[in-house]
């Protein structure tokens, strides 16, 4: 195996020259099996995200359940309406869980364990292309009352062309060293018999997060990177002398 390295694609290449290929198997009798090269590019491209989803919420305890579930919609009101005056019209935010649950105490004598109290959970998603706004978002919401922020994502809003963009990379660069191997053993491309593509899906960033801290913390700092994005594409083409 030979690796290449230029502009930021990496290139596999496996060659060979054989008689036979297992793709080729139902050619009819009698029929001559083309001699092939097969080559597999892979390249990966670097993109700057453009989207970023925040999963944030509240998290309240009390004696009962229903103490606990008003406590949490008292608070979670108040922190969503913090963030639409905020965000203004553009505010793209959707609950994506909620729970509420008994929390139990065990006795060390070994007893049966018994109903303490209720905690409810309510955590939402925000989502927002202002990713210069992001620590901004964090901050309002644990000041108007969030006490969990469960994760921090970066992605992009259409990762099709990204992947599409790192599928051309590869391809070309697959041709292009199929192209020198046959000039390298002296032989000709007649056709390409098969291209197979193994694009990955893009790999968002993650950052996670722990509880939120008090109001009187300082402004939460957010480092936007980039978003690798890899694809490979496997060819094969007849030769002839």
């Amino acid at each position: 195996m030979v690796r290449w390295r230029g502009l930021g694609v990496a290139l596999a290449v496996v060659a060979f020259v054989v008689p036979a290929a297992a793709g080729f198997a139902d050619e009819p009798a009698g029929k001559a099996v083309p001699a092939v090269i097969r080559v597999t590019g892979e390249a990966t491209i670097n993109a700057k995200p453009d989207l970023a989803e925040i999963n944030l919420g509240v998290v309240t305890q009390a004696e009962t359940g229903q103490a606990a579930a008003a406590q949490n919609a008292k608070k979670q009101d108040a922190v969503l309406g913090e963030l639409r005056k905020a965000m203004g019209a553009a505010a793209e935010i959707k609950t994506i869980s909620y729970s509420l649950n008994p929390n139990y105490s065990y006795p060390k004598d070994g007893r049966q364990p018994t109903i303490s109290g209720y905690t409810a959970s309510n955590v939402v998603q925000v989502t927002t292309g202002e990713l210069d706004r992001v620590g901004e978002v964090i901050d309002i919401a644990t000041r108007s009352g969030a006490n969990t922020v469960n994760s921090l994502r970066f992605t992009l809003k259409d990762e099709q062309a990204a992947s599409s963009h790192a599928l051309r990379e590869a391809a070309v660069q697959a041709r292009g060293k199929a192209d020198a191997l046959a000039s390298a053993l002296k032989v000709r491309i007649v056709r390409v018999l098969q291209a197979e593509e193994s694009g990955q899906p893009v790999r968002a960033m993650f950052m996670a997060a722990e509880s939120a801290r008090g109001a009187a913390a300082a402004p939460t700092p957010v480092e936007v990177g980039t978003i690798e994005v890899r694809a490979s594409v496997t060819l094969t083409v007849e030769i002839a002398p």
